[in-house]
């Protein structure tokens, strides 16, 4: 399945990569669920979040920029970042 990461900028604790942030990629797995670190931080009662494991292209994430464009990075990324493409 597509999906885009999203692109927003909140104050705090974050465990998506900012590079990845507005990226298009491809979700390679479900890893399962977790509770939120973005709420464990703060020591807040966390929610039970999907992982997911997104498989992108270095074209998509370093643009003309990318030595190697078709080689791919992985990254485990929460449901709640994503969004169908």
């Amino acid at each position: 399945m597509k999906v885009r990461v999203h692109s927003h900028w909140p104050p705090g604790h974050i465990r998506t990569p900012a590079y990845l942030r507005g990226k298009q990629g491809e979700i390679e797995r479900e890893i399962g669920l977790f509770n939120n670190p973005e709420q464990n931080a703060y020591r807040l009662a966390s929610e039970q979040r999907a992982l997911v494991r997104v498989r992108f292209t270095m074209a998509e994430v370093w643009g003309d920029g990318a030595e190697t464009p078709d080689d791919v990075i992985e990254a485990e990324i929460y449901t709640h970042w994503l969004e169908p493409v």
